[in-house]
């Protein structure tokens, strides 16, 4: 990984993890895969910490920005999907 991930000033360390954690396993999921319970757990608690969806969508546009993985994609498809799934990505 060579690019920062996109933090807010005013998150406490824990909250910082718990996101970092988030785009951590948005990543896997197009590299390798991830269990939807797994991810959906994740996103759950990125919700805890960013409630607004328009927050969400710029913290999304900007991890894409920098990794160029498409978060929104990964959620939809976790939402969409079913306990034991695999959520695996593609950028194409």
């Amino acid at each position: 990984m060579e690019y920062s991930y996109p933090l807010r000033n005013d998150w406490t360390t824990e909250e910082i993890i718990t996101v970092v954690t988030f785009y951590e396993l948005i990543e896997k999921a197009y590299e390798e895969g991830v269990r939807r319970e797994r991810l959906m757990d994740a996103y759950r608690a990125f919700k805890a910490i960013v409630p607004s969806k328009a927050e969400e969508k710029t913290l999304f546009s900007e991890f894409e920005d920098v990794s160029g993985y498409i978060g929104y994609r990964i959620v939809k498809a976790a939402k969409e999907g079913t306990d034991g799934e695999i959520i695996k990505g593609t950028l194409y």
